[in-house]
């Protein structure tokens, strides 16, 4: 037998996690970058797709909940509360664990400010939630690495096909951001051009 119970359930609860993390991920992309969004169409975002992308979210979450505490329940690995916790301390891959350490930090401080939005500011709460990038990317190489599940042939071509979608919508994010805040400043550069030239 090469695992107990609880260690099948970590790793189920792990892949659930990470799905549900990428499909928040994209979402959220889709939902903020213009390109995507005219697919819905010119309406108003209806407010299930913003309720979606919190719930996925939320659910990403609880399954990460659920793949930590199984990993304390199993007898193979041997986690304590220490390897959990705090990065490069686990005895088992502590590298390749030490990335969901991280990623679990990320993903509790992204959730936990998403609920409390309507006490933060709007720059506290956006600064946080580009932390989002990171979590993804962390969360990736942490299932990569340390996912018994993702050595399959299957499993990395699944990753590799989420993480292209990902890079995709990031450049295409990136790009918005850049050409707004060159159109806000351009005028601003003008007038001063302008004010020089008197």
């Amino acid at each position: 037998m090469t695992g107990t119970l609880p260690w099948y359930i970590a790793r189920a609860a792990g892949l659930v996690a990470w799905a549900l993390l990428a499909a928040a991920t994209l979402w959220g992309l889709a939902l903020s970058t213009k390109s995507p969004r005219k697919a819905l169409g010119s309406r108003p975002r209806p407010n299930w797709l913003l309720d979606m992308h919190r719930w996925l979210g939320g659910t990403a979450l609880a399954f990460t909940g659920v793949h930590v505490i199984a990993l304390l329940a199993d007898q193979y690995t041997h986690f304590g509360p220490t390897s959990i916790l705090i990065p490069f301390a686990a005895t088992w891959h502590p590298v390749a664990v030490a990335w969901g350490v991280v990623a679990f930090y990320l993903l509790l401080a992204v959730e936990l400010t998403s609920l409390a939005r309507s006490q933060l500011s709007k720059k506290a709460w956006r600064r946080v939630h580009t932390a989002s990038f990171v979590l993804f990317v962390t969360a990736t190489i942490h299932g990569l690495s340390a996912g018994t599940d993702t050595k399959s042939a299957a499993g990395r071509i699944i990753a590799l096909a989420v993480c292209t979608v990902f890079v995709g919508l990031t450049a295409v994010r990136v790009s918005e951001v850049a050409r707004s805040r060159t159109a806000v400043s351009s005028p601003a550069a003008a007038r001063r051009e302008m004010l020089l030239k008197r």
